[in-house]
């Protein structure tokens, strides 16, 4: 047997390899959309049935050389996580830890300070109004958090997690801090995290124009909503694509 085909079975023999490889995707398209922030922001996927354990990134790695090999296995229940060779940032086990205890549904964890989300969370109004078919699709399924509290350590971590008790809710604006996305997959947690950059931008170019907003009534907003959320398969071709591209371009993603 050869060296690389040797190689490439220990990869694939790796816990949840397949999860890994669509994680590694996420985070260096994150990085070539510039959504990224530096090396910190992380991301995280439930990998039991409680949600327990969860893949997530490496302290301190930038998300454009994250590799699937690279992802951490944590317990959201091991207090000794934070003293191990490899303990994730302590930002990361308070905000992805607590999410994991205490938010079933969420299977995926993503937060970010892309550019435009953290502008709409600076406003004093951090709604997002459905101006657009991109907005509407976060109408009534996002929520905003406008009491930070520092970095999001063990306390802050608990309380954020507070706020996305409703499965409806898939997205929470982090007042002076970023955004956080969930979703059932990583797939679908980036195509939301995606999109909801998409409106933000949108609403705060819209917002310099100093012109009145058309804003769509809230049987529209909600229509529109609704038939996103039942559209097929969009989510999972989306990151199909752009795994394409990282296989033709930097495959070391997979390793």
């Amino acid at each position: 047997m050869s060296i690389a085909r040797l190689q490439k079975e220990m990869l694939t023999n790796l816990p949840f390899y397949e999860e890994r490889v669509d994680l590694a995707c996420a985070f260096r398209w994150t990085a070539r959309l510039n959504m990224h922030e530096a090396v910190a922001n992380h991301f995280s996927l439930a990998v039991n049935d409680d949600g327990s354990q969860f893949l997530m990134n490496p302290n301190q790695v930038h998300f454009s050389r994250i590799k699937a090999s690279d992802l951490l296995l944590i317990d959201a229940n091991d207090p000794d996580t934070l003293s191990g060779p490899n303990a994730p940032d302590p930002t990361a086990w308070g905000l992805h830890g607590a999410i994991h205890r205490n938010v079933r549904h969420a299977r995926c964890v993503m937060h970010v300070h892309s550019i435009h989300a953290t502008v709409l969370a600076s406003l004093a109004d951090s709604t997002l109004p459905p101006i657009d078919q991109n907005s509407a699709i976060f109408f009534n399924r996002h929520v905003v958090d406008g009491h930070y509290g520092g970095l999001a350590f063990e306390e802050e971590g608990e309380r954020c997690s507070q706020l996305l008790a409703d499965p409806k809710v898939k997205v929470m604006v982090m007042g002076n801090h970023g955004v956080l996305v969930i979703g059932d997959t990583v797939a679908d947690t980036f195509n939301r995290m995606f999109y909801f950059e998409r409106a933000a931008e949108t609403y705060i170019k819209a917002l310099w124009t100093g012109r009145p907003l058309r804003v769509l009534s809230d049987e529209i907003a909600e229509k529109a909503a609704t038939e996103q959320e039942d559209y097929p398969g969009q989510a999972e071709r989306h990151l199909s694509e752009l795994k394409a591209i990282l296989d033709e371009q930097e495959p070391v993603y997979r390793n």
